[in-house]
């Protein structure tokens, strides 16, 4: 039932799942307090009033204000990882995430020691190069207080306060220290794509979103510094959406590597710090 409601109601996807069933699936098990394996072992249990008025409620709110389910129940999931979220900040959903899952291989080689997420949102990309390389600390920058907030929240929820430092910055941050990894998730979607998204984005922070006319604003800043932010053999790793063709135009004497992520190989590239002194005067 709840699975044909939201697809009824013409809905958006795209924030943690892709389809009305699988929404379904998310809104039931939030509002059962079931995990997503214990939900599809009960799917002959009959609810009682109580969970059917809440799954109810949280199924109506979510049609009636096409807001994303994740702000609804204040949950998102990267992976195996959950991480809060509210309006302050984008629903996670990035593919650097995948390439974390191993370490970023085969790409980077040597220790992580010292790691620097931009435009860190809810603090997710920051948290997960925490995992991936135990021994680092992470700096994650942001200019929205209120995204800081929200990151605070979950590197306190993950216990790595003594590991993640989160700065107010317009992406860089003020000291030029000098990192062995720089992975960016920035806003890539270009003024016509915003103008054209579904209510569900429209809800996210419009800065978060908003990559100026070609949605290569925040690219063209962030390959034009990073380098002195970079030790020798330091990895630069950036999310662009599906702007492959855009960023290569722009920037046709750098040697871009496109990872392979599970939306294909115009989303993410990888640059070394040496590479990047070959960039577009």
């Amino acid at each position: 039932m709840t699975e044909r409601k939201l697809r009824a109601a013409r809905l958006s996807f795209g924030h943690g799942t892709a389809n009305a069933r699988d929404e379904a699936a998310w809104l039931l098990a939030h509002a059962l307090r079931l995990s997503h394996e214990e939900l599809s072992r009960s799917a002959d249990r009959e609810l009682t009033r109580h969970e059917e008025r809440r799954v109810l409620r949280l199924s109506e709110e979510r049609v009636r204000t096409r807001k994303p389910l994740a702000y609804l129940i204040h949950e998102a999931w990267l992976g195996d990882h959950r991480f809060y979220v509210d309006e302050r900040v984008l629903v996670p959903r990035s593919f650097i995430a995948e390439l974390l899952r191993e370490r970023l291989h085969p790409w980077v080689k040597r220790p992580v020691h010292r790691a620097l997420d931009l435009c860190t949102g809810s603090g997710c990309l920051a948290i997960l190069v925490a995992l991936a390389f135990p021994r680092a600390r992470v700096d994650a920058t942001d200019i929205s207080r209120g995204a800081l907030a929200v990151a605070r929240k979950n590197v306190g929820a993950y216990r790595l306060g003594r590991r993640i430092s989160l700065e107010r910055a317009d992406l860089f941050p003020a000291a030029r220290r000098q990192y062995d990894l720089v992975v960016a998730n920035p806003p890539y979607v270009g003024a016509a794509a915003l103008r054209k998204l579904p209510p569900e984005y429209r809800r996210e922070p419009r800065t978060a979103l908003a990559g100026g006319r070609d949605g290569l604003a925040f690219v063209r800043r962030i390959l034009d510094q990073a380098a002195a932010f970079l030790h020798p053999g330091g990895w630069l790793v950036v999310e662009a959406g599906h702007n492959r063709r855009r960023v290569e135009q722009a920037f046709p004497r750098l040697p871009f590597i496109w990872a392979e992520t599970s939306a294909g190989d115009d989303c993410v590239f990888l640059l070394r710090r040496e590479d990047l002194y070959n960039r577009r005067s």
